[in-house]
């Protein structure tokens, strides 16, 4: 069973810092001091997506301003990939965003995920960059 939650409880916090620790700690190599930044506080939003009660993807809830949305460190574990999930997360957030007024989303993707990111409707609008030691290009999406 699946089972959506946005929340910033703690509770949850912790099932999405699970995940990043996995993801981009364990697999990617990112430092916890890199990945864990100051925008991760008690009033921080994440959005994750539990499988028969266990955390299988996340994403964390940013605004660049009142109308821009910054949804960043998307991650599904391992073993849930290639299931749809990322998508998921990401138009979830997006739903959420537009209830917030938001018009644009912003994201900094890794060159990796640029495809991922373009099947949903966004398009590359910068040269690559580096990001926590990875190669990154901003995304943008206008939300209808």
């Amino acid at each position: 069973m699946i089972q959506i939650v946005f929340n910033n409880a703690p509770w949850n916090k912790a099932a999405a810092f699970y995940l990043r620790t996995l993801v981009f700690v364990q697999e990617q190599g990112i430092s916890l001091k890199s990945e864990f930044d100051e925008l991760d506080i008690d009033s921080t939003f994440y959005l994750v997506i539990y499988h028969d009660k266990s955390p299988v993807g996340t994403i964390r809830y940013q605004q660049d301003d009142e109308t821009t949305l910054r949804p960043d460190r998307l991650c599904v574990h391992k073993m849930m990939r290639k299931q749809g999930l990322g998508r998921r997360l990401i138009l979830e957030l997006e739903q959420i965003g537009k209830k917030q007024h938001c018009t644009l989303s912003r994201v900094h993707g890794e060159k990796q995920a640029i495809g991922f990111y373009q099947k949903l409707g966004y398009k590359v609008v910068s040269d690559e960059f580096i990001e926590d030691g990875i190669i990154c290009v901003l995304l943008e999406k206008e939300l209808k």
